[in-house]
């Protein structure tokens, strides 16, 4: 009887043990990705690398030339115009690009 009762006592404690090991788990797979806002119309080019995938400093320079040369990008879709940015990035990135218009 009193190998039962230690038994339990060791059994429970080891629960114990570990219940926040696993609630911690639990946790951190339910967390979600932060998504980055950029405004495409005031970002630098190390902004743009940062926030935005597929896009290098290469391209990122050749997006704010483009601003700088033809003004204020006013949808998402016209950084497709831009050399070396495709519309597939440009749809992979939509969620994350703001157009702001002064």
């Amino acid at each position: 009887m009193k190998q039962l009762v230690y038994m339990q006592a060791v059994i429970a404690a080891l629960f114990l043990a570990f219940m926040p090991v696993a609630q911690a788990a639990d946790e951190a797979d339910s967390t979600t990705e932060q998504i980055i806002q950029l405004d495409i119309n005031s970002a630098n080019a190390e902004s743009i690398v940062n926030a935005l995938d597929g896009i290098g400093m290469v391209k990122a320079r050749e997006i704010v030339a483009y601003r700088e040369m033809f003004g204020d990008f006013h949808t998402v879709e016209e950084l497709a115009e831009v050399r070396g940015v495709g519309i597939a990035t440009v749809e992979k990135n939509r969620h994350k690009i703001v157009i702001v218009s002064d």
